[in-house]
């Protein structure tokens, strides 16, 4: 750790990077049990609810761009508190929602508010680890974050079943609210912070993005999560409204799919000590291609087989994202806020198309997702093959023996 955490100490530091970095997945999964409830009880369409999402992802993303470089010339401390104010009273402005135009303005805030904590999440695990030491806290955060989308439909399926949809948003809140406690214990990282003007610390954007070897791993490692995204939307109603299945068993259902995927970065870590980065990589957009047919041909047969597509589907997805941000971020000596917020825009971008092409035939659900998962798995293989043998790449992802 480059800079000591007194009071956290390095657990506790570890702790508090977990729980902020779990926002985006508990924003979005604790109440996808009640979407098909919300379209009846709001009085309103599919498309509407859906929106509650979409909307949620793109000001996600856009919010990623604003307080990135901030977090660059203010310090981490300062953006993640103030972040986090806006989340709470954002999360209980939905809670108070009685229709679906306060709701979606309501995610709208929401989603500003939690941007700040997960760009400033990120920069601070490149603030305080380098190299190997890095790769192993992101793969150990990512594998315990994947516990929030386990637990979440889970906990939400049970709000459902004791009151209604919007005490999911209340427990969004005290989640905000513990949050806040703890980074009031956390001290600044950031040790050297941008001494030009606001709108010039927002300028750094350009800087990261001219550069082209940090764009081209930007153009690979940001797509996957579309198919992440395309199934969240997609996966309710094709549990619920397509095989018949209860919000409780739609849970469960959701939670195998993050149990599998929180595999992802463990075994990623334990295949890299022996096997090369780049062979890991190629076979997992490979196997995204190959889940793609079988998902589009036989998915549609039982909700078992297709969780069992599902799963796989989203396991290689994760497992890529641990080499494929260390790699991102090698790629830009400094400017870490604005490196992670382009990152995060991106893949939050990819997500929110995902989540609209799986929605334009609401009726085929299954072989959307199919498609999706194929092309994308396409894309970034021919991508990845263009690149993956480049100095830039060799020469910054850890041999086998750096993994022992």
């Amino acid at each position: 750790m480059k800079v000591e955490q007194p009071i956290l100490g390095s657990t506790g530091t570890l702790f508090f990077l977990v729980v902020v970095s779990a926002f985006p997945p508990l924003t979005t999964d604790l109440y996808l049990p009640a979407l098909p409830t919300m379209v009846e009880t709001l009085n309103t369409t599919q498309t509407m609810v859906n929106l509650t999402l979409s909307v949620y992802f793109v000001a996600y993303a856009l919010g990623l761009l604003f307080w990135g470089p901030l977090s660059e010339k203010f310090g981490r401390k300062p953006i993640m508190l103030f972040g986090l104010g806006i989340y709470v009273i954002a999360s209980l402005l939905c809670a108070l929602s009685n229709n679906i135009e306060m709701l979606i303005g309501a995610r709208l805030l929401q989603a500003f508010g939690g941007s700040a904590v997960t760009v400033v999440a990120t920069a601070i695990v490149k603030d305080l680890y380098d190299g190997r030491e890095r790769e192993k806290i992101m793969a150990t955060i990512m594998s315990l974050v994947i516990i929030a989308p386990m637990v979440a439909p889970v906990l939400g399926a049970f709000l459902l079943k004791i009151g209604s949809w919007h005490m999911m948003f209340y427990a969004l809140a005290i989640f905000g609210a513990i949050s806040t406690l703890l980074t009031v214990f956390y001290r600044e990282t950031l040790q050297h912070r941008y001494t030009g003007s606001v709108l010039r610390s927002w300028g750094r954007i350009a800087v990261v993005t001219n550069n082209p070897r940090f764009v081209s791993q930007l153009a690979i490692f940001t797509i996957p999560p579309m198919t992440l995204m395309a199934f969240l939307a997609a996966g309710s109603y094709i549990y619920i409204d397509g095989f018949g299945l209860s919000e409780q068993m739609f849970s469960y259902a959701f939670a195998f799919n993050a149990l599998v995927a929180s595999f992802g970065p463990s075994i990623y870590m334990k295949l890299s000590r022996t096997i090369a980065v780049q062979k890991i990589i190629t076979v997992s957009f490979i196997i995204l291609m190959f889940l793609g047919v079988l998902t589009y041909s036989i998915g549609h047969l039982s909700p078992w087989i297709f969780a069992f597509l599902a799963a796989p589907a989203t396991l290689v997805v994760i497992a890529t994202r641990v080499p494929g941000i260390n790699l991102m971020l090698d790629q830009q000596s400094g400017d870490t806020g604005s490196a992670v917020a382009v990152i995060q825009f991106c893949s939050m971008m990819a997500g929110a198309i995902g989540m609209t092409l799986v929605s334009l035939r609401p009726d085929d659900l299954i072989h959307n997702l199919g498609i999706i998962q194929f092309s994308i798995g396409a894309i970034v293989s021919l991508l990845w093959f263009m690149v993956k043998k480049r100095p830039f790449v060799v020469d910054n992802i850890p041999k086998q023996q750096d993994h022992i």
